[in-house]
């Protein structure tokens, strides 16, 4: 069975750190109406929420992949770049505590979980201004004795690398070019985002479905395209904070 866990909008989601885009303001119930919709597509799917109440001095916790990275063996609890979030691995190392075996990221390293993509037995880690090398090889470490080889990868123009790229299909991402480069993923197929969607590469996948933003239509008709089941959910107002569709949840097998 897979569980996902969540979190509530915070009432303070206003706050948020951003680093790509201007602030604007957020309506904060319809954030919260646009994430109880997500929910109830990953409940759709077959996949058991676990809902965590929101935290009011926390922005960004909804965000929760920032907070850990979920494998099938074991969990790393990361270390956030923004020091704001630093906070918000306690309460998920508690969740996960029952779940895994835990290590977790030290000082000088710093990670997001946004930063880290898993394919097969591939992780890729971006580098990028949330996640420097000290964390990729603190994680190299733990997660090779599990049989999972670490690659850095550098990004550029995007808040993390699945701003960038994720998984859509076996052995196929969706990529933004422009911000990755597919020579950092051999022996993948590709689907690129079209050119004025730079926004688009973030989707969910669950199985042999896809969770995906609607407001990317031209992007949603190449992944229709290459025989991929979307399921679409607007998380819109939630990416006025910088957050997608992989951010809101730690999706995993109990």
């Amino acid at each position: 069975m897979l569980i996902a866990i969540t979190r509530k909008v915070s009432p303070s989601i206003g706050r948020c750190e951003l680093t790509y885009l201007e602030r604007a303001p957020i309506d904060v119930e319809r954030a919260r109406l646009q994430h109880r919709r997500y929910e109830e597509a990953l409940a759709s799917l077959g996949v058991q929420v676990r809902s965590l109440p929101a935290l009011p001095d926390l922005p960004d916790s909804v965000f929760v992949e920032d907070a850990a990275v979920v494998l099938d063996e074991c969990a790393v609890i990361a270390r956030p770049g923004a020091d704001s979030r630093k906070p918000e691995v306690d309460s998920i190392e508690e969740v996960l505590a029952p779940c895994r075996k835990l290590y977790r990221v030290r000082p000088p390293g710093s990670v997001d979980g946004g930063d880290v993509l898993r394919v097969g037995r591939e992780v890729f880690i971006g580098l990028t201004g949330r996640t420097n090398r000290s964390a990729i090889d603190q994680m190299a470490a733990f997660l090779r004795p599990h049989g999972y080889t670490v690659r850095a990868i550098p990004v550029g123009g995007c808040l993390h690398l699945k701003s960038a790229v994720t998984q859509v299909a076996a052995n196929t991402l969706l990529i933004n070019s422009e911000w990755v480069s597919k020579s950092h993923f051999p022996g993948m197929r590709f689907i690129d985002v079209d050119p004025s969607e730079p926004h688009a590469a973030n989707a969910l996948m669950i199985g042999d479905t896809v969770i995906y933003q609607p407001s990317y239509p031209a992007t949603r008709k190449s992944l229709e395209g290459a025989g991929i089941r979307l399921v679409l959910v607007d998380e819109s107002e939630l990416g006025k904070a910088e957050g997608a569709l992989t951010c809101c949840s730690l999706v995993f097998e109990t």
